[in-house]
């Protein structure tokens, strides 16, 4: 069992891991902890530098800039976290919010269930990332979900990639493809996915990131009180 101070512990280690890489660290971060994983999302995150970049159009040098920071952070965060907090991780996944310089990190457990806990709403949550991820690529093998905290909805997807993706991943063209699918999938979620009228709760911001090797991906959907 987590508790506050734990959580807090955890909050006041990465903000400072942020810090050191990126010279500003976020003005806050909220940590969740449940049996299947944690998430931090951060609020208020961007240095002077990338807030030019992003003034500039340069959207594609900016996540270029962090993910190589972030690359070289998440292997200590992540022994952070089991060596500390006995946390064993399965991956970390991350995606920004631009337009309000917000962010998500997400820690799997190694141990995490493979199945959904049941919700209101959980299976027309399913049927609209199937139908939209559908229309992007094609329609996951598995989809699994679960509350982390009161406002925010983890969903994880598995076997989504098609071909002419996974050739891309092998020529070595990943970021590419993660910049166009963050941007192409994120919009059809938010504008043709009915997941606020599925669990009756207004949407607040949606994040999104892969893990190519592994075939699978994680959308945190963050909702208003």
């Amino acid at each position: 069992m987590y508790t506050t101070d734990h959580t807090n512990q955890i909050a006041s280690y990465t903000a400072k891991l942020l810090r050191d890489r990126f010279g500003k660290g976020p003005e806050s971060i909220y940590v969740s902890v449940n049996k299947q994983c944690i998430t931090m999302h951060l609020r208020n995150f961007i240095g002077p530098v990338e807030q030019f970049l992003l003034n500039q159009k340069e959207e594609q040098v900016f996540r270029y800039t962090r993910e190589l920071m972030m690359q070289s952070l998440l292997p200590e965060l992540t022994g952070y976290l089991e060596r500390e907090m006995d946390i064993k991780l399965d991956d970390l996944y991350y995606d920004w919010g631009l337009h309000d310089a917000s962010g998500i990190i997400v820690g799997l457990f190694a141990d995490h269930s493979h199945t959904s806990e049941v919700y209101n709403g959980r299976d027309e949550v399913h049927n609209q990332i199937n139908r939209v991820t559908g229309i992007v690529q094609k329609r996951p093998e598995t989809v699994y979900s679960w509350w982390v905290n009161p406002k925010s909805l983890v969903v994880i997807r598995e076997g989504l990639l098609i071909l002419i993706e996974k050739e891309m991943i092998h020529l070595g063209y990943d970021e590419v493809l993660r910049t166009t699918k963050r941007k192409l999938e994120k919009r059809y979620f938010e504008e043709e996915a009915a997941i606020s009228t599925a669990v009756g709760r207004k949407l607040s911001e949606l994040y999104v990131d892969w893990d190519f090797e592994r075939d699978k991906s994680v959308i945190v959907c963050l909702f208003h009180d």
